[in-house]
């Protein structure tokens, strides 16, 4: 972070406990959603701090496994006023992407608090108190950011296994070289379990893939065309969650640029469900078991906004909103997935929901300016 974003973040956070009053919004995460409605609220003119729980921008993609690629390519990668620093059809590793969240809020000169994990989100008559670690932000509203990939999900099988058996998530996975030596069982069909077990399988590592549920597989690309370009020339990444396709399309995941056929030629044998664990062997349906002595969970993240101290904004784990917007008079949540299109939680895409909400924003600043009441001319100055 630049010496100028240090002293606007100060500046922000001193202006927010000063008789200045609270600042105009604070936003809690700062990736790429947060980022993106950063960009709005600067060209508003409003006054704003950015809240980001790791020691540096970029850090929850530097904290992903090692060799994990979009499959967005670069052109569908860039967040509102900056092109992605790669060539069209190139599909960016973490690292790339991290410095590119890291260019960004430099040249935009984001007023970010880094190491500030808030804990604390609660009302105030003024509007809203987000606390982190001694620190407290004040502002009239607020945008959450903080994501879909929350807390690892672990399921309670991988209690029953033996302390000897190395259990990571796939949060914490890194390369095949970090791992004991031996077969791997990867827990897991999407995205992630397809990836980091067809890594496993080119170090040369004998692979088990097992895999709940069947997801439809698309392929990267389509007659010299990604997948990406059909899927915003045909329009279906505008395709929103109040339709009857956005809800169908909304309820299943895919795998994209992956197939069991190039798994299996390289190695990987497919599980059915996992069931059930032992000491150091896995269960899975139709009866059939693994001795195992490496797993990885490659079984997704679930949210946590238990720190959100504001009854109704959470329903049964769920953010209850309409396109971010929430009941809560502004409070606001920026890059849930399919939190209105397929491209919401999206690098390239959520940019999209961030003019909306920055537009909510506004909205809400200028019904708030209008109601306040206005100073009173005296009658000697109305002689003058």
């Amino acid at each position: 972070m630049s010496a100028r974003q240090e002293k606007d973040a100060e500046q922000a956070t001193a202006a927010s406990r000063t008789n200045d009053g609270p600042l105009d919004v604070v936003v809690i995460g700062g990736s790429q959603a947060g980022l993106a409605i950063a960009w709005h609220l600067a060209r508003q003119g409003l006054r704003y701090a950015v809240l980001e729980a790791g020691p540096e921008i970029g850090h929850a993609w530097r904290s992903r496994w090692d060799s994990l690629t979009l499959f967005t390519p670069a052109q569908y990668d860039a967040l509102p006023g900056m092109p992605f620093p790669a060539p069209a059809d190139t599909y960016p590793t973490k690292d790339p992407v991290a410095g590119y969240l890291q260019a960004y809020a430099s040249a935009l000169e984001v007023p970010v608090r880094l190491n500030a994990r808030v804990t604390s989100l609660s009302r105030t008559e003024e509007g809203f108190e987000a606390r982190a670690a001694d620190q407290v932000f004040r502002a009239r509203q607020v945008v959450v950011t903080t994501g879909p990939f929350q807390t690892p999900f672990v399921p309670p099988a991988a209690q029953g296994l033996d302390e000897s058996v190395t259990q990571l998530h796939s949060a914490g996975y890194r390369n095949p070289q970090a791992l004991p030596e031996g077969p791997v069982l990867v827990v897991g069909g999407g995205n992630s379990g397809f990836q980091i077990a067809e890594e496993l399988a080119a170090a040369g590592r004998r692979v088990d893939l097992s895999i709940a549920t069947k997801l439809p597989v698309l392929p990267q690309r389509l007659a010299g065309k990604d997948l990406f370009w059909w899927l915003t020339h045909l329009g279906l990444m505008r395709v929103t969650t109040e339709s009857r396709l956005g809800r169908r399309m909304s309820s299943r995941e895919f795998v994209i640029g992956h197939s069991r056929r190039r798994l299996q030629a390289k190695g990987v044998r497919f599980r059915p469900r996992l069931t059930g664990t032992g000491a150091r062997s896995a269960h899975f349906a139709y009866g059939s078991t693994l001795d195992t002595g490496v797993v990885i969970w490659a079984t997704g993240y679930r949210l946590d906004h238990s720190w959100i101290q504001i009854p109704e904004v959470a329903r049964d784990g769920q953010i209850a909103h309409q396109r971010g917007v929430t009941g809560v008079p502004g409070l606001y949540f920026l890059g849930l997935s399919w939190q209105h299109t397929r491209g919401s939680a999206l690098l390239g895409f959520v940019g999209d929901d961030a003019a909306y909400i920055a537009g909510c924003i506004a909205a809400r600043r200028r019904a708030s300016d209008a109601a306040s009441p206005r100073p009173v001319r005296s009658h000697r100055a109305e002689q003058r």
